[in-house]
């Protein structure tokens, strides 16, 4: 018989595991369940595929046509990223993505709305977007996820 506290240490260790799945998929090509399970291992989550698979479905993650898993909220994003972006570049902790021309607007929305994990916040013009980031790590780490929708890495 589970007490109230398993249940909420339970949920609580459930949370934890879906914000680092989060994490992963958002910063590595995550292809297949498996990975996704090794990867978690390595950041001190053990469990199983069959519970990944739960997290996975619970989650809303969905696969990019190359294979690669990415999170619900961020489809829009990618497909922003995937046919608009021409170029990300990063210099300490600002990100300069460029665009076609007319479509900075929207894609700075798309970044604004996927509430990415250290953006400050978004300057648009025409075709180019100035992104000011918390600092050079978590640029670093936008440039990967922007590049990663970009299928470049």
């Amino acid at each position: 018989m589970t007490t109230d506290r398993g249940l909420v240490r339970d949920m609580r260790k459930r949370l934890e595991r879906q914000d680092a799945i989060r994490r992963i998929v958002r910063n590595e090509r995550v292809k297949t369940q498996r990975a996704l399970v090794d990867l978690l291992k390595g950041e001190g989550y053990v469990c199983t595929q069959a519970t990944v698979s739960r997290d996975i479905t619970e989650m809303n993650l969905r696969k990019l046509p190359e294979g690669v898993y990415v999170l619900a909220e961020d489809l829009h994003l990618q497909r922003m990223v995937t046919d608009l972006v021409q170029d990300v570049r990063r210099t300490n902790n600002l990100v300069l993505v460029k665009a076609s021309a007319g479509t900075a607007p929207g894609v700075a929305a798309a970044l604004d709305g996927a509430d990415l994990e250290g953006i400050l916040g978004s300057v648009a013009g025409d075709d180019t977007i100035l992104v000011i980031t918390t600092g050079d790590a978590e640029a670093a780490l936008l440039v990967d996820t922007l590049d990663k929708f970009r299928g470049v890495s």
